[in-house]
């Protein structure tokens, strides 16, 4: 599994969190924060699956939200490549 420092500068990117999902563009890090462009959020309850929701948004595309979105690394659970992402 990558983690978010891994993750390559400048590609879309998938970070879960343990109640949201975040997909955009993955910018500079600025301490503990993280910088993102062209970016969703979706949140996600408890026992449910964001995996749908992911591979809906690789196929179709980001509904971008945000054109620029910081957030705190602490929290994350998963990233990976939006690209990696099977789309069915």
């Amino acid at each position: 599994m990558m983690s978010i420092t891994q993750a390559p500068h400048g590609m879309n990117v998938v970070v879960e969190t343990g109640d949201s999902v975040i997909i955009g563009r993955l910018g500079k890090f600025e301490g503990d924060q993280v910088k993102m462009h062209h970016a969703a959020v979706f949140q996600v309850t408890a026992g449910e699956s964001p995996e749908e929701l992911i591979r809906h948004t690789a196929k179709y595309g980001v509904p971008v939200e945000h054109v620029e979105l910081s957030f705190d690394t602490q929290f994350i659970q998963r990233v990976r490549k939006l690209g990696d992402v099977p789309k069915t």
